[in-house]
């Protein structure tokens, strides 16, 4: 498999900004919550869903994408905002409820909009679909090549927004990807019960479109899988869709229980942690140096903590502000 330097590096760096900024994030939130956990107290007040170890389904397409390619995202978004580049200050000014935010801080981290990088996100399960949909028949009808990715979990593929999104997109040869990210849990329901097919790349058979399964959260085969679906989508080839068996480290939200799943499974599954494994392997079959990588991290580092305390120092909208920017 051919792949660039350039390309090699920009994945372990969006990898690597992708986990600090979770992490961070995960410490941050919890502030104002302890000792006794309250979800309405704290700096991030509200429901927060992290993607910390789903790391592998927004970089190794987004690698692929340009500027103009539209991006939707559901309820746990940071992950494919980070990847496609949407500004991270405003991005974490809008987490924090903050003026500065992408929506002046009235949307919070399930309502994320940038324009400038054709992202957007929705907590309602299988909203994406149809804006995806909308946004490649846009391109096009305007005689463009990009292309729209909707990432989902695997829960939404059972929405009727999935099917009819697929229809409309196989009927119109719509440069669609759609992005399973298969996380075993559908809140705290397992995949198994709710799902009749092994797998939803096999669904792409019933609309005549290509499906392809990544296994094991792999990183470079999702790279390689992606690149034909996004060469596809250029050439006006029609859609894809591409599922990816990827883990959630933490919980459905912040404050899960967690009681649904078997006891070790979450140590097992960091044992298999892409960020490491990348890392290992980059500079062992690539030869990509250490210093460069922790170069790399260095950075990242303080461009993400440069976002946190831009949020922190960011001022709240005002109450008189509360009936400007939304429908009434």
């Amino acid at each position: 498999m051919s792949i660039s330097n350039e390309e090699l590096r920009w994945m372990y760096e969006h990898m690597y900004k992708i986990r600090y900024y979770e992490d961070k994030l995960e410490e941050v939130y919890m502030e104002g919550k302890q000792p006794v956990f309250n979800i309405g107290a704290g700096t991030v007040p509200g429901e927060m869903h992290l993607s910390t170890g789903q790391e592998p389904a927004a970089v190794g397409i987004s690698v692929h994408l340009r500027q103009d390619d539209i991006v939707t995202s559901p309820h746990r978004p940071h992950h494919h905002a980070i990847a496609k580049g949407v500004d991270l200050k405003r991005m974490t000014a809008e987490i924090f409820g903050k003026k500065t935010g992408l929506s002046k801080g009235k949307g919070g981290h399930m309502h994320l909009f940038d324009p400038d990088v054709h992202f957007s996100c929705s907590g309602i399960v299988g909203a994406g679909m149809p804006h995806a949909v909308g946004a490649a028949l846009a391109a096009k009808k305007r005689g463009k090549d990009s292309v729209a990715v909707a990432y989902i979990g695997e829960g939404a593929a059972n929405q009727g927004s999935f099917h009819e999104s697929l229809n409309l997109a196989a009927l119109w040869d719509l440069p669609v990807i759609v992005v399973v990210e298969n996380n075993k849990y559908g809140i705290s329901v397992p995949r198994d019960n709710s799902t009749a097919v092994p797998s939803n790349d096999l669904r792409a058979g019933a609309y005549g479109i290509e499906g392809h399964y990544v296994e094991g959260n792999n990183l470079m085969e999702m790279y390689r899988v992606s690149k034909q679906a996004v060469e596809r989508g250029r050439k006006g080839e029609g859609p894809s869709i591409i599922e990816i068996e990827t883990y959630r480290y933490l919980g459905h939200f912040q404050g899960d229980a967690e009681q649904y799943r078997p006891e070790d499974e979450v140590k097992e599954l960091r044992a298999k942690d892409q960020v490491n494994i990348y890392r290992d392997m980059i500079i062992k079959e690539y030869d990509v140096s250490e210093n460069e990588l922790e170069e790399i991290e260095g950075k990242v580092r303080e461009e993400v903590d440069a976002a946190y305390q831009f949020a922190r120092d960011s001022e709240y909208p005002d109450e008189s502000e509360a009936l400007e920017d939304v429908f009434v």
